[in-house]
């Protein structure tokens, strides 16, 4: 009896220890739960607003193939459909992404035969709970001109390290509401080789831009760049590059169209080398078209796929 007494209260024991352990590990899991962070999600939906690159990145195992268009300026008037008939700037990039933070791109315009390569780094999220109040991304980006030099003309770019340049950004935005969300991003741009002897081969300034959503799948856009202390030569005029655009999603694209006095797409180019004002009309009808693939591609459930 005294045997079977001793047996009962062990098993009671066992599976009150057991019940204990379960809601411990109960407790801990409800713990992690909690203080797992969530990210504030679409700041901006897509890795560039205009022209500027934005504090987003493409998802995991993410491929953006963009193509960016500008036309020539309104104030060409009717008989070159004001601006329309041209000549136009074209960019073509594709940009990857494997872990959701780290991105890479390439991309080639036709204005100077720009051909642009740069990573883009995700350092801080922005969390909804405000204990991290603003995303930050760091950019640097390289730039080489394949222009050629008509044969009668003096070669500037007899050294092929001449042909580069570079921009460096600090990216810092904040996803204020569901509707609208604002980024500032000082930059710094170095020219290896440049026009006048009186310009500067570093350049720097700030940048700021915005978007603000209107309905469920579109936005209102608008961006500046301005330049600090560029000390161009006298006989050269250049503006801040200032635009405005309407932005809408349609499933894996997102179609921007805008309105901008930079006729450049690469950042090298319309950061300080904007050349057309916005009060002489020298505005740029122009588009972006973004679309997006997984790759690699999921497996679908019939086990095709690659």
């Amino acid at each position: 009896m005294k045997q079977r007494i001793l047996q009962l209260a062990l098993f009671s024991l066992l599976c009150s220890n057991h019940v204990f352990a379960q809601d411990l590990l109960g407790s801990l899991s409800t713990t992690d739960t909690e203080t797992k962070k969530d990210f504030a999600r679409a700041t901006f939906k897509s890795t560039r607003l205009i022209n500027l690159q934005t504090i987003e990145s493409l998802g995991p195992k993410t491929l953006d193939f963009r193509i960016s268009h500008r036309f020539g300026t309104l104030n060409q008037g009717a008989y070159d459909a004001w601006g329309i008939d041209g000549p136009a700037n074209i960019r073509l990039g594709l940009d990857y992404s494997w872990d959701g933070r780290l991105m890479f791109g390439i991309g080639r315009s036709s204005l100077d035969k720009m051909v642009d390569g740069f990573i883009k780094f995700r350092l801080i999220r922005q969390t909804t709970d405000n204990s991290t109040p603003l995303s930050v991304t760091l950019l640097t980006s390289a730039y080489r001109t394949g222009l050629r030099l008509p044969a009668s003309s003096f070669d500037k770019y007899a050294n092929d390290i001449d042909r580069y340049s570079y921009v460096n950004q600090i990216i810092v935005g904040k996803k204020f509401s569901p509707s609208f969300s604002l980024q500032i991003a000082p930059f710094f741009v170095h020219y290896n080789l440049v026009d006048n002897i009186t310009d500067k081969n570093d350049m720097y300034g700030i940048s700021a831009a915005t978007r603000i959503k209107f309905t469920k799948r579109s936005a209102i856009t608008l961006e500046y760049a301005y330049r600090y202390d560029n000390n161009y030569s006298p006989d050269s005029k250049y503006y801040d590059s200032f635009s405005i655009g309407y932005e809408l999603e349609t499933g894996g694209h997102v179609f921007q169209i805008q309105l901008t006095n930079s006729f450049g797409i690469a950042e090298n180019q319309f950061l300080v080398y904007t050349r057309d004002s916005w009060s002489k009309g020298g505005i740029h009808l122009g588009f972006n078209i973004s679309r997006v693939f997984t790759v690699p591609a999921e497996k679908a459930k019939s086990g095709e796929g690659w």
